[in-house]
């Protein structure tokens, strides 16, 4: 498909793209599992004997996410276990002087590559790589590096023009993402394989579902794509009370699409029997959908969900999830999304964990990843890897390698 690390050599001056975006709390950027994930990639680099440029992004220009990756500095240092060096500009004077003072085995971090005019225009690489960004740092560097899979659906400069004036390979992270990501429509499982579908964004749900067809055995449902589905199915659920605003536009959307996979696909798709509230006195209670009346919010799904979709993990040959069950942040209503985890973390069977909020719900209660086959970093790539669409900066690597 491409070329990874394993293919450069040594003593290179390497290019390497990152995604180091982080959260920001009163200017303070917050660690991330991305900067260990991404450590490995410029670690091995550097035991390799390269010289290693980083380029990264942070927000985008209007949040009071876009911030200097000054910090980013110091948080990967910390991981890579060796200085990183910054240097406030992208592909000026600064940074052309700081590239060619590097020396072996040194790093240095450009500044926030979206700082640049020419990174975030969506155009082809072609003409990406035409422009002065790429035409001024590509001649400094005898090779290019993508490690940022969590981006890669993005057709950005520096995720998709480089590749097209230098050789370009795959980092660690890039390799895994892919792999497992895609392992739905390259492997063969012996036995069923399950997908836990959840989250805010039904639209995605959908997307993955109608994608996938037949490759996916059981379905399991919950958060509001559950609650719209059981809508679909008769149930008085899946439509905003309060001050909600989260179901009825949706409904409105996809009904539908939602209907039509019920009718063509019932037999496959598992739906919650009974889902969690916050009652008067603030403690968790729960009720079966059978006869419910919604009068307030549904948080998660309920003890008996989690038994019967346990029982369908339990005998599953693989299983992947993309989407939280419940409102997990708030431990009341964690079970639903939290104990699927610790059943598949338990399960001898072939795992992979979407990013965004599922995998944070893995560092929040303390799972150990080593119990998946794979923790997604990823959000809207891991998605678009589901269903089917292009990443750029996939296609991009591995035209190169053509």
């Amino acid at each position: 498909m491409f070329k990874t690390l394993d293919d450069i050599g040594s003593g290179k001056r390497v290019l390497v793209r990152l995604d180091l975006n982080s959260p920001v709390e009163d200017g303070t950027v917050k660690d991330n599992r991305r900067f260990a994930r991404h450590a490995r990639t410029v670690r091995e680099l550097v035991e390799a004997g390269h010289r290693v440029v980083v380029m990264a992004h942070q927000g985008r220009p209007g949040r009071e996410s876009f911030v200097s990756l000054n910090q980013h500095a110091d948080l990967l240092a910390e991981y890579v276990e060796t200085p990183v060096a910054f240097v406030d500009d992208v592909c000026g004077e600064s940074a052309i002087d700081a590239i060619r003072s590097l020396d072996a085995g040194e790093v240095l971090l450009l500044e926030n590559v979206r700082m640049c005019d020419d990174e975030l225009p969506e155009k082809p690489p072609a003409e990406h790589a035409e422009s002065e960004f790429v035409r001024t740092l590509a001649p400094e560097f005898d090779c290019y590096v993508n490690d940022a899979y969590s981006a890669a659906h993005r057709a950005h400069a520096s995720l998709v023009g480089f590749p097209l004036v230098l050789p370009a390979y795959a980092g660690r992270v890039m390799q895994a993402e892919y792999e497992a990501n895609t392992s739905i429509a390259n492997r063969e499982f012996e036995g069923p394989v399950t997908m836990v579908l959840g989250g805010a964004k039904a639209t995605d749900v959908i997307d993955v579902m109608s994608a996938l067809d037949e490759a996916i055995d059981h379905y399991l449902l919950g958060g509001i794509v559950g609650e719209l589905f059981l809508r679909a199915a008769g149930y008085d659920v899946g439509y905003d009370v309060g001050d909600g605003e989260l179901y009825d536009h949706q409904w409105e959307t996809n009904e539908a699409r939602i209907r039509e996979l019920l009718e063509t696909r019932r037999d496959r798709i598992l739906l919650p029997s009974d889902l969690a509230y916050e009652d008067d006195a603030g403690e968790r209670t729960e009720r079966p959908v059978a006869g419910v009346e919604k009068e307030r919010p549904f948080l998660d799904v309920g003890a008996g969900t989690v038994k019967e979709y346990a029982d369908v993990i339990e005998t599953s040959a693989a299983v992947f999830v993309k989407g939280a069950l419940g409102v997990f942040e708030d431990e009341r209503f964690a079970d639903g999304t939290v104990g699927l985890l610790e059943t598949i973390a338990t399960t001898d069977c072939f795992s992979v964990i979407g990013g965004g909020d599922t995998s944070r719900a893995i560092e929040l209660y303390g799972l150990d990843e080593e119990y998946f086959s794979h923790v997604s970093i990823a959000g809207g790539a891991y998605v678009r890897a589901l269903t089917g669409q292009s990443l750029p900066a996939v296609e991009a690597l591995a035209q190169e390698d053509c």
